[in-house]
């Protein structure tokens, strides 16, 4: 079963893995409040198979055999044009709304598979079961999400000091099967409806704290893995009437490591610093941002079009104030674009042969999450309260009203009601919505907060960049003596 159908993913979703939403515990495969969102993952798996000649790769350990583009491990140019083709194909699936597909995981572990030169300097047994572990992904057809950030809620304390040490993930225990955990992770997009559970390095770790030095991946439903989910922001509606919430709704959780045993298979890094603490910044900056990014450009050509859409509703598409706005989302789509194709132009092997884009990719952590909010500011500014004035698509089926709304609800230049309303819905989906509020807090943050970024972005290049400019000039122009 190396690539499965939307029916096989629905399958597996009933194992009886624990997740707690609302004041229950609920049956995830037959909960009615995630109906919507399960339908809407399955329909990713069913586009890989619409799309296969993009999506999709010869398997090279399998001859006949096809394997989903973001698991393989890019080794040239051709390669990466290669993955870049599906994953923009896949992103096309939601237009960017959704943003833990499986492809996104899927990219950070073929990443960490291809740097084998890091690994190398650990245990040879680690490396050896992460390669077993890509290999049962592939497979498999799984879907992975990550849970990696460490559980500090005393923000006045260092993340593993004070009460945080006693919250985060870390061993407890070793036995002859395996290593047992114990502590909670933030955060789980896709969580519940996942395989597994892919925790790694998102931060380095001080020596002396090797026990919170974990890479391993689990099955979600095993013992003791307890998922704490905040409210679900999925609606029971048509498409038509919320093309976004009605399938994306993520569902993200809380997870509790409740003295969970890890099989030895399946732990990668137990307390290895040097590999710990290397292996994010060695893969991360290139590789997994060709996903991100090309996700975050497929997301502002669709809001761009959406934001035209909605100022041709009123005929305000030529206004100087909407032409600016619209001309700026487009400045943010081009900006993105440029920086994919530089990175990817520019890209080189990392190491083991592991062939990435350029890490000034990355910048984009320092501008992206200011972009996303603007981008949702401005639909609500373009669309202004025809976003709240919108009836159900539904209602125009309804003889006694339906004559009415087509009389004083259409859009500008014969625009017919429908198309109008069909518009202004997608717009209060994508931006004003539960779900497009959520969406929008998860562009802040999934990639580090917009703050981190830049300062990480700031002392690489106080690390690493031949600055000196401001002496030169100085002397040349005889300001100081050479």
């Amino acid at each position: 079963m190396a690539v499965r159908t939307g029916n096989q993913y629905i399958e597996s979703l009933d194992d009886g893995r624990e997740v707690w939403l609302g004041n229950k515990k609920i049956d995830v495969a037959h909960d009615p409040l995630l109906r919507g969102s399960i339908g809407g993952m399955a329909g990713y798996f069913d586009w890989q198979n619409e799309y296969a000649d993009e999506c999709l790769i010869d398997d090279p350990e399998k001859p006949g055999e096809k394997m989903n583009v973001s698991l393989m491990l890019p080794k040239s140019a051709e390669d990466l044009a290669i993955r870049h083709r599906g994953l923009e194909r896949l992103s096309r699936y939601s237009n960017g709304m959704l943003g833990r597909t499986p492809d996104y995981v899927n990219v950070v572990l073929s990443g960490h598979t291809a740097r084998s030169d890091i690994w190398a300097r650990g245990k040879p047994e680690g490396y050896e079961r992460l390669a077993k572990f890509h290999r049962e992904v592939i497979d498999g057809d799984l879907a992975l999400t990550h849970t990696i950030v460490h559980a500090n809620i005393d923000k006045s304390a260092p993340p593993l000091a004070g009460m945080n040490s006693d919250l985060t993930l870390r061993v407890v225990d070793r036995n002859e099967n395996g290593i047992v955990v114990r502590g909670g992770k933030v955060l789980a997009t896709l969580g519940p409806l996942a395989d597994e559970l892919y925790v790694y390095s998102s931060a380095p770790i001080p020596s002396g704290a090797e026990e919170y030095a974990l890479i391993f991946s689990i099955p979600v439903k095993t013992k003791g893995v307890i998922q704490i989910c905040r409210d679900h922001y999925g609606v029971d509606a048509s498409v038509a009437d919320a093309p976004f919430s009605s399938r994306f709704d993520e569902q993200d959780s809380f997870v509790i490591f409740d003295d969970v045993e890890v099989p030895y298979e399946r732990v990668f890094c137990d307390g290895d610093l040097t590999v710990y603490n290397n292996l994010n910044a060695g893969v991360s900056p290139g590789n997994t941002l060709q996903q991100t990014a090309i996700r975050a450009m497929v997301k502002l050509e669709f809001a761009y079009d959406l934001c035209s859409s909605i100022a041709k509703v009123t005929n305000s598409l030529a206004y100087p104030e909407t032409a600016e706005m619209l001309g700026e989302i487009h400045a943010y789509l081009t900006l993105t674009r440029s920086a994919i194709v530089g990175a990817e132009a520019r890209a080189h092997d990392w190491g083991a042969g592991a062939f990435f884009p350029h890490r000034d990719l990355s910048v984009l952590r320092c501008v992206m999450p200011g972009w996303m909010s603007r981008v949702n500011q401005i639909i609500r500014v373009i669309g202004g309260h025809n976003l709240l004035c919108t009836p159900s698509l539904e209602l125009f089926e309804n003889p006694e009203i339906a004559d009415k709304l087509r009389k004083y609800l259409p859009g500008s230049n014969g625009m017919p009601a429908e198309e109008r309303a069909r518009i202004m819905r997608m717009a209060w989906d994508f931006a004003g919505s539960a779900l497009g509020s959520r969406v929008e807090l998860y562009e802040m943050f999934y990639l580090t907060s917009q703050s981190r970024a830049r300062i990480g972005d700031h002392m690489n290049a106080q690390r690493d960049g031949e600055w000196g400019q401001v002496r030169e000039f100085m002397q040349k122009s005889g300001i100081v003596a050479e």
